[in-house]
């Protein structure tokens, strides 16, 4: 039986040293960081999220999510521009700067990830890994009163 300790600990430090080693390889050959390159990659997905929008989905807080958008937009990569329907906030784009930032780091990221996973399990154990953990956010996102029960 799968100690969940264990299991916990290698997950956590798996993910830390997945997201490290990526960061690592997009500032060298991109010069640009893995946080900005998230955030990115989400607008140019989905042009005209707001910065709620986008902390929502990252579920990280919206001041967080506020401070790292302003430090894309002075590194030149996305704009914010008004929203029609609410003064109060505003939508964000990438810049051209940014979409050529994001098509060049596209690649070397994705190139990363193969090497970290693709190089060491087969399409079964992936697809399963993948499945597993597609099921473990549905059911955290299902209802936190299932969780604490």
């Amino acid at each position: 039986m799968t100690d969940l300790k264990e299991l916990y600990h290698d997950l956590v430090r798996f993910e830390t040293e997945l997201w490290a080693a990526v960061d690592a390889r997009l500032r060298r050959d991109c010069d640009l960081q893995l946080t900005w390159f998230e955030i990115m990659q989400l607008l140019g997905r989905r042009s005209g999220l707001r910065v709620q929008d986008v902390a929502n989905e990252f579920v990280i807080s919206v001041g967080g999510t506020s401070k790292v958008i302003d430090r894309i937009e002075k590194g030149g990569f996305c704009r914010r521009m008004p929203n029609p329907n609410d003064r109060r906030s505003a939508l964000l784009a990438l810049t051209a700067a940014g979409q050529e930032a994001l098509d060049r780091a596209v690649p070397i990221f994705e190139d990363e990830l193969a090497l970290r996973f693709r190089s060491t399990l087969g399409a079964g154990e992936l697809d399963r890994m993948a499945a597993g953990l597609k099921l473990l956010r549905a059911s955290a996102f299902a209802g936190d009163e299932k969780l604490i029960a």
